[in-house]
């Protein structure tokens, strides 16, 4: 069964986070390897606090795994820290060959934000390089383009920091259908719609 290494949060109502990654994983049929970064405070509406785990106990965590057994796949989330991101960037230039999945957790579903903008330029220069795919929401996409002016643009930008995909969903929209866009080399390569 091919492993995932899932490099996220842990949500104690299991609705996002690392939960919702290995539920993920397991639906495709693979199982995963999970990497505690940050320890959270939250209900179903909001996060109230978030407690980044030491960057050298990621490490430790990950290395373990990563030495005992083959990692077909990184997915990360939420980092939690500048220094979390640091590690993660080391651990993958070490393994160049392995896919990245990106979701840069950057406001908590009822609002709360979970990003500073020191964190969110050590991603952009650090991880993004790094990624095969971006999975940004609406939202998300516009505060790491808040120059482009549409999200097309704000794909295009995203793709410039270096990732090879951008899957932009639009859950976040208040639209009446929900559409997930997927872009490369600068235009959409597919996309997905339904009712909201």
């Amino acid at each position: 069964m091919p492993v995932v290494m899932a490099f996220s949060g842990n949500d104690p109502t299991g609705g996002a986070g690392i939960l919702a990654d290995s539920e993920a994983v397991a639906s495709m049929g693979c199982r995963l390897a999970p990497v505690i970064t940050t320890l959270t405070v939250q209900d179903t509406i909001n996060v109230i606090s978030c407690l980044p785990v030491e960057s050298a106990l990621v490490v430790e965590q990950a290395r373990a795994v990563l030495e005992d057994m083959p990692i077909r796949a990184f997915k990360l989330g939420m980092l939690g820290s500048v220094e979390n991101v640091e590690v993660v960037h080391t651990l993958l230039r070490d393994y160049p060959d392995i896919p990245v999945v990106l979701d840069p957790v950057l406001i908590a579903g009822g609002g709360a934000p979970l990003a500073n903008e020191e964190l969110q330029q050590a991603m952009i220069s650090l991880l993004f390089p790094l990624t095969t795919l971006l999975t940004p929401n609406s939202h998300e996409a516009r505060l790491l383009a808040p120059e482009a002016d549409s999200l097309d643009a704000c794909a295009h930008e995203l793709e410039g920091y270096g990732c090879e995909f951008v899957l932009m969903t639009g859950t976040h929209e208040s639209t009446p259908m929900v559409e997930n866009i997927l872009y490369t080399n600068r235009r959409r390569l597919d996309s997905w719609r339904w009712e909201r």
